[in-house]
């Protein structure tokens, strides 16, 4: 697991979004603000 500190670049990545296109966080860099949140579906065990 990679643990990031304050200030340090995220790794890029790549999701589907929920049109089905896919989204890379390289194409946000310098353009715009990211705010990922990550939280357990109600079925899950975490």
């Amino acid at each position: 697991m990679t643990v990031l500190k304050v200030g340090q670049v995220a790794p890029d990545f790549e999701l589907k979004s929920h049109l089905g296109t896919t989204v890379r966080l390289s194409d946000y860099r310098g353009k715009r603000n990211v705010v990922m949140v990550f939280f357990p579906l109600a079925w899950t065990p975490v």
